[in-house]
């Protein structure tokens, strides 16, 4: 086997997508893994420290642009704005041009209750992120937070419409639309009857 290996990180995520999807999570081997992409175990762990850093690994990445891209939306756009605004561009940028391996992965997440635990846990950390590059903006604690909640829900909701339809609209038009049914939701009057 030669020293260089193109793209040994896609290879062996690409191969442990298809190996979780066959056998299971559990069942498969990070030997399995790097055998399927043609690699060794010493090249699967210089990319990834275990099996589900392959599902996660990208958590990082994204938290970074979420503050990147709440910061980066125009100055004068509301904190909601702000967020649909990121949301919007990540969808763009990371998971659709990724679509199909995002898709495979959403299958061997929800298959397992560990991974669907953690994949809660990212969600959290994403929601604090952009809760604080909304106060970086001057945005209140409370709003700051609310927003960050909102959004993740947002993002949530549309990529579960976005992996179940049966066309092939793009995640940022989801997240537009389930935006905009939020800001609808929420515009309404209040149930103790205040605004």
């Amino acid at each position: 086997m030669s020293r260089w290996e193109p793209n040994a990180r896609g290879r062996l995520e690409t191969a442990a997508l298809e190996l979780f999807r066959e056998n299971g999570f559990d069942s498969t081997t990070v030997t399995e893994i790097a055998a399927r992409a043609g690699l060794t175990e010493r090249t699967f762990f210089r990319h990834f420290a275990d099996k589900r850093e392959v599902l996660f690994g990208g958590s990082q990445l994204v938290r970074d642009l979420l503050i990147s891209k709440v910061g980066a939306a125009p100055a004068h756009a509301t904190p909601w704005a702000a967020v649909v605004y990121a949301l919007e561009e990540i969808a763009a940028e990371v998971f659709e041009p990724r679509r199909p391996l995002v898709l495979q992965r959403q299958v061997v997440v929800d298959a397992n209750p560990e991974l669907r635990e953690r994949e809660l846990i990212k969600s959290a950390t994403f929601a604090a992120a952009i809760a604080d590059a909304l106060r970086d903006r001057g945005v209140a604690d409370t709003a700051a937070e609310l927003a960050g909640q909102a959004g993740i829900a947002v993002l949530h909701t549309a990529f579960g419409r976005w992996t179940r339809q049966d066309g092939d609209r793009e995640l940022s038009r989801f997240i537009g639309e389930t935006a905009d049914e939020m800001h609808t939701l929420t515009a309404r009057e209040s149930p103790t009857g205040r605004r």
